[in-house]
């Protein structure tokens, strides 16, 4: 078993406390392992002095330990019933009764130690928990792969065959779109199950998946929102909702901005699914544009009033989500997505107070950008 620095220093330093009680000739740390042949066994951690003559190892090769002595007490390293190790202390051959003194302080060292060996095997426990899903996480996404690269050369031929006037060339067009999409989720996934480098420095990691922008050049944010512009309107046509794109695109959308805001797709994609979920069948859904933010909508029932500031909390989900699948994430990691590039995501009153040509019913998640 593999233990962390740190564990090794602590129980270092607890049998280090010992060396300068003159009764002691050596104390020794022992942790309980399995051999091959599934036996238990104790396996030394640390001793001291270090300087001593004799190294000592595992307890079955010392056979002069199955011999009783008056200079030798043992301290077990335990949880409840389970023996994690053991702590041994030898002193220096007498006659005379043990120190209560120095018994005491073994047994309260003894007591540490075993607190802190519980602590890192259950460390040892998750650590190889986390390895095994990562691995999972990669074969996963090893496998993924094949069939969405067959779906996309279905599609592409599929494609060649309806020729550019036909009607359903959008259709097939939206779904190489979106598997390009697909892909960036199965990037992000494979950075997941990537190995991490050791690091001082601590970096908060966007929880937020694709579209992944790592280019540090400008971008035009409606070439993000129109796939998702078409995506509603084929969500909304398949099951029974009414979608009402932008009226007008403000030139500020087609200008190049800030790489920063590509996030912005991520929200927006967000907010719409939450619209599509939470409405009531034949809801009306859309999405709009002013001078200096985007707006997501619906004209189903307005969230309470209650309500409206607990959903953008972490983790927090309304009791109408609840028959839902989800994890409560998505608006507040909206909100500090909007934060970092300078923007804001918030809920106004209805969508009448964003554009006096939308319902005066409903919700408006309006997200403002920031002045460039």
């Amino acid at each position: 078993m593999h233990f962390s620095n740190k564990f090794i220093n602590l129980v270092d330093q607890q049998l280090s406390s010992f060396e300068s009680d003159s009764e002691l000739e050596v104390v020794v740390a022992y942790v309980a392992k399995t051999n091959d042949k599934d036996s238990p066994t104790l396996e030394v951690i640390g001793q001291r002095p270090k300087g001593i003559i004799k190294v000592l190892g595992s307890i079955e090769d010392d056979p002069d330990l199955r011999a009783p002595s008056l200079n030798r007490r043992w301290y077990p390293l335990q949880e409840d019933s389970v023996l994690l190790g053991v702590l041994r202390a030898e002193r220096f051959p007498s006659e005379e009764k043990w120190n209560d003194g120095l018994d005491n302080r073994l047994q309260i060292s003894a007591s540490t130690l075993a607190r802190c060996l519980s602590l890192e095997l259950d460390r040892e426990k998750l650590l190889d928990e986390l390895r095994q899903q990562r691995d999972q996480i990669g074969v996963l996404v090893h496998q993924l792969r094949n069939p969405l690269t067959a779906l996309r050369t279905y599609a592409q031929l599929l494609l060649r065959k309806l020729g550019p006037e036909s009607n359903q060339r959008n259709l097939v067009e939206g779904l190489l779109s979106e598997q390009k999409q697909v892909d960036k989720y199965l990037l992000a996934l494979d950075k997941i199950a990537q190995p991490k480098l050791n690091s001082n420095s601590v970096v908060p990691s966007r929880l937020l998946l694709p579209p992944l922008i790592t280019s540090k050049e400008n971008l035009n944010l409606m070439e993000l929102l129109n796939p998702l512009i078409d995506r509603a309107a084929a969500t909304a046509k398949l099951k029974g909702f009414k979608w009402f794109g932008p009226l007008q695109i403000p030139n500020w959308l087609e200008e190049l901005r800030p790489a920063e805001e590509g996030v912005v797709a991520e929200i927006v994609a967000n907010l719409l699914e939450n619209a599509f979920r939470y409405s009531p069948s034949n809801s009306s859904i859309g999405i709009s544009f002013n001078n200096s933010a985007i707006c997501v909508w619906d004209n189903g029932p307005a969230i309470p009033a209650s309500q409206r500031k607990k959903i953008f909390e972490n983790g927090y989900r309304s009791e109408k989500s609840h028959s839902f699948n989800g994890s409560g994430l998505g608006l507040s990691l909206g909100k500090d997505l909007a934060k970092e590039f300078g923007g804001e995501l918030s809920l106004i009153l209805n969508p009448f107070c964003f554009d006096k040509a939308l319902p005066k019913e409903g919700n408006a998640f309006v997200i403002s950008m920031p002045e460039r």
